[in-house]
């Protein structure tokens, strides 16, 4: 009922009014049925958005710290997060990250559209950054289709560490379902998750247009932290993937 009440009524309208969204490609997800919308991830903005363009109610898997926090403040986004329909999950790595994999594949199986951002986290400076295989293992196990997303303009209206956004007109573009079903049984094989990882994030630099760098997007932040680039100029060598 929140999640209805703060589309229709209280947040979507003005929305629309004051970023007036456009989307591409709405035809590209289906009526019914589970599906992954894999996502770009530039903004906090993006889980706003992509939810108010469509019509059937979408659960993203949001990070634990938001269900976790203390005071009146702690509750009140514990509150918000839970009635518009968001699921906890531990990023912290190793089994948490399994039991993410687990949670994503319960909300698959119940029917129902489900939002990841394969990044992991927002893009610290507007790069499109490597993809966790997680997306892929969610996909190919549930097997279900993986709908790519690109989120236009959210960096641009409100990048990480802005609080007020800027008014401007913000896209959503939606490419077409790709189909995974010919790695049927090869679920576990590493060099198959990362292939078909690579290949969601293929799709979203072409959709999006960002400039995609081979490198995780925590990595990313820490270089920039540091004062060094994170962008194609980067020579680091990309980690072990953690699920």
């Amino acid at each position: 009922m929140l999640y209805w009440f703060l589309k229709h009524i209280l947040v979507g309208p003005w929305l629309r009014v004051l970023f007036r969204p456009w989307v591409e490609g709405g035809d590209n997800i289906p009526d019914k049925g589970p599906a992954i919308l894999a996502s770009n991830h530039l903004s906090f903005s993006d889980s706003f958005f992509l939810p108010l363009v469509e019509f059937r109610p979408i659960t993203f898997l949001a990070k634990s710290d938001y269900f976790t926090g203390s005071g009146l403040k702690g509750l009140f986004t514990k509150a918000f997060f839970a009635g518009v329909g968001q699921v906890p999950v531990d990023r912290s790595g190793g089994r948490a990250s399994e039991a993410a994999i687990r949670t994503g594949e319960r909300i698959l199986g119940e029917g129902k559209l489900l939002g990841i951002y394969p990044e992991g986290t927002r893009s610290p400076n507007g790069t499109l950054y490597r993809g966790k295989t997680g997306v892929a293992r969610m996909a190919m196990e549930a097997k279900v289709p993986v709908i790519p997303v690109a989120m236009i303009n959210t960096y641009e209206i409100q990048p990480p560490g802005k609080i007020r956004p800027r008014l401007m007109r913000v896209g959503v573009r939606i490419g077409r379902p790709l189909d995974f079903s010919r790695y049927e049984g090869l679920e576990n094989d590493r060099f198959v998750l990362r292939s078909v990882t690579d290949e969601i994030m293929y799709e979203l630099m072409s959709l999006s247009g960002q400039e995609y760098v081979d490198m995780y997007a925590t990595r990313a932040k820490e270089l920039i932290a540091e004062g060094a680039p994170a962008d194609a100029r980067a020579t680091v060598a990309p980690r072990e993937d953690e699920d």
